[in-house]
């Protein structure tokens, strides 16, 4: 997908090319973000009416490929005014040990008393996908989409193009060098897709727009490589969007002997409208392959101001 700046329809990789004159590319780039803004808020509150099903997969490889540990996890998700409410309705958890794959039930467990992969994987399993204060459980600090983030980066408008059938604007942004400070938290960069009629985001891309600090990889033995995120939303009845897959690989080493390449993906479904005083169910629990296969989630290339 990859947008060619004439002004005249152009097809190329399957992508239509919108003319450089239509209406919607006459707006700023800063207005077309706003405009994201409030409808993440609007969105945020047409959220509170449903509950859905979240299926969520983590899986841990050592340097040579061999799986460490993984873990399915089902939840059922029930936004409130404020903030999200997960009831774990389906769990399967499994570590390596002397070349096998042992099977365990429940979240946060360790088979010994230094058990670093089964610590961060129920650390990253809550840090990701149950923030607190976010009515969907995503950290709203991975992606520069509200008033209060995007006052930290600087966007760069790229035209319009056609994304999966629907008319999107291709905006890349970066940290804004003159409102960034040590408190404004991790540096993103990458690009969004947003819709042209209804102003939400389609698709985000996210990846490290600065590496860790020398010393940091130095004196810790500390790194990440390739960390960012993806996510992409859908729009479902009466005009409500919603984040649907959200997912990361990447790779980390921490203390000079601990190595992992990380793969995480989150599914939403099975959205329905709450009903006061109704209980709310769902189909069996999806039973799960052996394999438990991770669904493949490339790395975002190197970004290029």
């Amino acid at each position: 997908m990859r947008l060619i700046g004439v002004c005249e329809f152009l097809v190329l990789g399957g992508a239509v090319i919108i003319p450089c004159g239509s209406a919607q590319e006459k707006e700023s780039v800063n207005q077309i973000m706003a405009k994201v803004a409030e409808n993440q808020n609007r969105a945020q509150e047409m959220r509170t009416a449903f509950v859905y099903r979240q299926e969520m997969m983590l899986r841990f490889k050592r340097g040579n490929g061999k799986t460490a540990r993984e873990e399915f996890r089902e939840y059922t998700v029930t936004p409130g005014a404020k903030s999200s409410q997960k009831t774990l309705s389906h769990f399967v958890g499994r570590y390596e040990k002397d070349g096998k794959l042992v099977e365990y039930g429940e979240p946060g467990y360790n088979y010994k008393d230094v058990d670093i992969d089964g610590d961060l994987i129920d650390d990253l399993a809550d840090d990701l996908a149950n923030e607190k204060d976010s009515r969907d459980g995503i950290a709203s600090e991975l992606f520069p989409l509200t008033t209060q983030e995007q006052k930290k980066y600087e966007f760069t408008l790229h035209g319009a193009e056609e994304y999966r059938g629907k008319e999107v604007f291709r905006i890349t942004f970066k940290p804004n060098k003159n409102s960034w400070s040590e408190n404004s938290g991790t540096p993103w960069a990458g690009e969004i897709l947003v819709d042209v009629h209804d102003y939400q985001p389609i698709f985000v891309s996210t990846q490290l727009a600065r590496g860790l600090p020398v010393a940091v990889k130095t004196l810790l033995g500390t790194n990440l490589k390739g960390l960012g995120f993806k996510l992409t939303y859908d729009k479902f009845d009466e005009g409500l969007w919603f984040p649907v897959t959200y997912g990361a690989e990447f790779e980390v080493r921490a203390v000079f002997f601990y190595k992992r390449k990380i793969a995480i993906a989150l599914n939403n479904k099975g959205f329905k409208r709450a009903q006061v005083e109704t209980r709310i169910s769902f189909e069996e629990p999806l039973q799960i392959d052996k394999t438990m296969r991770v669904p493949e989630i490339k790395t975002p290339p190197p970004f290029s101001p």
